[in-house]
C-alpha cells in the first residue's frame, strides 16, 4: 500500500486534472470527478479512502457537506425568489414537491426501497444546482426567457431543496430508532428548534459582527467559515445531526440579512471549494464497492427514467400553467434538470450515518445517485442542443457585449451600444463607478467577471462579445483569456493599457492571439484621456446620400470608428484585423474629438 502522504497528493494532482478536463471540455466538473474516482476505486483498486483516512473519513466527508449546504445557502436571497416571476418560484417550490413525491413513489415500487429511504432518495433528487446547469445554458443558446428560468431554478433550488432534504432525513432518521410516531415527531420539532434557533440567531449575531466592522475585514472570510463549523459541531452536540440544519439556516440568514457583506466570504468559499470539493468527490466515488455497482439493474434505469421522463414533466407542467411559454419551451424546461453536487455529497453523507444505524435500503442510495448525476448530465449535455434546434427555440448567435470596467471609457461605450439597442453588461468592482452606470441605465455586475461567484451569478444571456475597459493590463488580460474560452473566436479582444507597455512582449501567446480592440494604436489610455477633454461616443445612421465618407468630413476626419452594425443586427467590432468599411443602410458607433488631430 502507498502511504498516505503519496495518496492524499495523488487525489489532489488527479483533483487539478479533473478541474482542468471539465473546463477543456466545457462540462461540469462533478462529472470528470466521479468518473475518475469510479476508476480509481472500485474498478482498480488503487485507492480505499476507508483504509487511507479511517476514523476521519466520516467526519471530513461531514464537515465538507456543512460548508456546500452553508455556501449555497448564502445566494439564497429571498428577494430574487420573490422577483423571478410565478414559474421560477413555482418550480423551487410546488415544482420541488412533486419532483420529491414522484420520486419517492418510483424509490419504493421499482427499487423496492422502504417508504422511509426511499423519501429520503426522492428529496435528495430534487436539487438540480448552478453547478451542472449553467454549463449547459451556455452551449444550449436557448430564448432568453427559458435561459432566465432554468438559471434562476438552478441557483435557487439549490438551498431550498438541500432545507428540504435535509429535514426529510431528519425526520426517517429518528423514526428508524424504532420510536413511536409520536415521540419521533416531538424529535423532530426538538430538530426544527435547534436548527432554526441556533442558525437564525448564530446568523444574526454573526452579522452584527460583520455589519459593524467588529473584526478586522482580512479575517472576515476566515472568521466566517470557523463560526459555521462552531455552530454546526455545537447543534450536533446539543441533538443528533441537527447541525446540517444549523449551517444552513445561518447561510440564509446571512444572505438576507441588510448591509452584511457576503461577497468577500463568498469569493474565499471558491479556493476552498475547488480544494475540498474535487478530493471530496474523488473520495466519495472510490468509497462505491462493485457490489454496490452491480445493484444497478433495469430497475435503477426504469427509475431514471421516471425521474426524466414522467416527474420533471408532470412538475413543469403544473407549474407552467398560465405563464405564456409555448408547448414547445415547456418541452425544453422539462427536459433539462441535471442533477449535482449538493445531491452527491448530501447522498454520500446520509448514507454513511444510515448504514452505520442499519437503516435497511442505506447501501442504495449513493449508487442510485450517482447514476442518476452521471446520467442526466452526460444525456442532457448531449441532448439538449438538437433538442432546442429542432423545436425551434434557439437564439442566433448572441450579438451583446459584456464590458469590463464602469469607469468613462466603459460607459460612454457601452451607453452608445446600448442606444445602438445592442445587449450591454458592465462589470466592475468599484461600487461608485457601477453606481454611476446603474443611474445612467447600464445593467451592471459587481465583482470580477472571471470568478467563480461570477459562473453563477453574472447574467451572460445574449451577450457574446467581450470588451477589455479597465485601466488595469493584469485584469485585462485574465478576464480575456477567461472568456475566450466561452465565447466564439474573434469575439474577445485585448486592449493595452499604454501604447508604450513594455510587458507586451511577455504576454502568454493565448492572450497574443486576440485581435486588439479598435486597432494596434488605442490603448485605454489614449481612450480615457480623449474623452477626459470631451470626446464623445455617437450612434449614426448612414444613407445612400450621406455616406461614411460624408459622416467622416462633416467632423474633419476627427472620429474613428469603433462599431457597424448591418440591417440584420449583425455587428462587426474594429480590431487591427479587421478594419470597418461602414456601408449605406448600416449603424455606424464612433468616437468623435473634435480637440485632437485626425485619426
Amino acid at each position: 500500500m502507498e502511504s498516505p502522504a503519496v495518496l492524499i497528493t495523488g487525489i489532489g494532482l488527479l483533483s487539478l486534472a479533473c478541474q482542468w478536463l471539465a473546463w477543456r471540455l466545457r462540462v461540469p466538473a462533478i462529472l470528470p470527478l466521479l468518473v475518475t474516482g469510479i476508476l480509481v476505486g472500485p474498478v482498480s483498486g488503487l485507492l480505499d479512502p476507508d483504509a487511507l483516512l479511517g476514523d476521519l473519513l466520516f467526519p471530513l466527508v461531514s464537515l465538507a457537506v456543512a460548508v456546500i449546504l452553508f455556501e449555497g445557502s448564502l445566494t439564497l436571497n429571498l428577494g430574487e425568489l420573490r422577483g423571478h416571476g410565478h414559474t421560477v418560484r413555482r418550480l423551487v417550490t410546488w415544482g420541488a414537491l412533486i419532483t420529491a413525491v414522484v420520486s419517492a413513489l418510483a424509490a419504493h415500487w421499482l427499487l423496492d426501497l422502504p417508504w422511509g429511504m426511499a423519501s429520503v432518495l426522492g428529496a435528495l433528487l430534487v436539487v438540480t444546482g448552478p453547478t451542472v446547469v449553467l454549463p449547459l445554458l451556455k452551449t444550449l443558446r436557448a430564448r432568453e426567457s427559458l435561459s432566465r428560468i432554468l438559471r434562476w431554478e438552478g441557483i435557487l433550488i439549490d438551498p431550498v431543496g438541500a432545507i428540504g432534504a435535509v429535514l426529510v432525513y431528519e425526520f426517517v432518521a429518528l423514526g428508524s430508532a424504532g420510536n413511536a410516531f409520536a415521540h419521533t415527531l416531538a424529535l423532530f420539532a426538538l430538530t426544527l428548534a435547534i436548527g432554526f434557533g441556533l442558525g437564525g440567531a448564530g446568523g444574526y449575531l454573526w452579522g452584527c459582527v460583520l455589519r459593524h466592522h467588529w473584526l478586522p475585514r482580512q479575517l472576515h472570510s476566515f472568521g466566517t467559515l470557523m463560526v459555521m463549523l462552531v455552530l454546526f459541531t455545537l447543534s450536533n452536540q446539543l441533538f443528533h445531526e441537527s447541525g446540517l440544519l444549523t449551517v444552513t439556516v445561518m447561510g440564509a440568514w446571512l444572505a438576507n440579512m441588510k448591509r452584511v457583506p457576503t461577497e468577500p466570504i463568498i469569493e474565499f468559499k471558491e479556493t476552498l471549494t475547488i480544494l475540498l470539493i474535487s478530493g471530496l468527490f474523488i473520495l466519495l466515488a472510490a468509497r462505491l464497492r462493485l457490489d454496490q455497482l452491480a445493484l444497478l439493474g433495469w430497475p435503477a434505469w426504469a427509475y431514471l427514467a421516471v425521474l426524466m421522463l414522467v416527474a420533471r414533466p408532470l412538475a413543469v407542467a403544473a407549474c407552467t400553467l398560465g405563464s405564456g411559454l409555448d408547448l414547445k419551451e415547456k418541452a425544453l424546461v422539462a427536459w433539462i434538470s441535471p442533477r449535482g453536487i449538493v445531491a452527491a455529497a448530501v447522498a454520500s453523507l446520509f448514507a454513511l450515518k444510515l448504514e452505520a444505524e442499519g437503516v435497511e435500503g442505506a447501501e442504495m442510495l449513493v449508487p442510485v445517485t450517482f447514476l442518476v448525476i452521471i446520467a442526466t448530465v452526460v444525456i442532457q449535455s448531449l441532448l439538449s442542443r438538437p433538442l432546442a434546434r429542432a423545436l425551434g427555440v434557439m437564439t442566433p448567435p448572441p450579438s451583446g457585449f459584456l464590458i469590463l470596467g464602469a469607469n468613462p471609457v466603459a460607459r460612454a461605450i457601452g451607453l452608445a451600444l446600448k442606444q445602438a439597442e445592442l445587449p450591454v453588461r458592465l462589470a466592475d468592482t468599484d461600487r461608485e463607478a457601477l453606481e454611476e452606470a446603474r443611474m445612467a441605465g447600464l445593467p451592471v455586475y459587481y465583482g470580477k467577471p472571471h470568478s467563480e461567484h461570477a459562473e453563477t451569478h453574472l447574467e451572460l444571456t445574449g451577450l457574446g462579445h467581450f470588451l477589455p475597459l479597465s485601466p488595469y493590463r493584469e485584469a485585462n488580460d485574465l478576464a480575456a483569456l477567461h472568456f475566450a474560452a466561452q465565447f466564439e473566436p474573434g469575439r474577445v479582444f485585448r486592449l493595452e493599457a499604454r501604447r508604450d507597455d513594455q510587458a507586451e512582449r511577455q504576454r502568454p501567446q493565448d492572450l497574443a492571439e486576440l485581435p486588439r480592440l479598435f486597432g494596434e494604436k488605442v490603448s485605454w489610455a489614449d481612450l480615457a484621456s480623449r474623452i477626459a477633454r470631451g470626446a464623445e461616443v455617437r450612434v449614426a445612421r448612414l444613407h445612400e446620400d450621406h455616406d461614411f465618407a460624408d459622416y467622416r468630413r462633416d467632423h474633419d476626419g476627427r472620429l474613428l470608428a469603433l462599431f457597424c452594425l448591418d440591417a440584420k443586427g449583425h455587428v462587426r467590432v474594429a480590431s487591427d484585423r479587421a478594419e470597418l468599411d461602414p456601408q449605406p443602410g448600416e449603424t455606424v458607433i464612433c468616437l468623435i474629438d473634435p480637440t485632437s488631430p485626425a485619426f
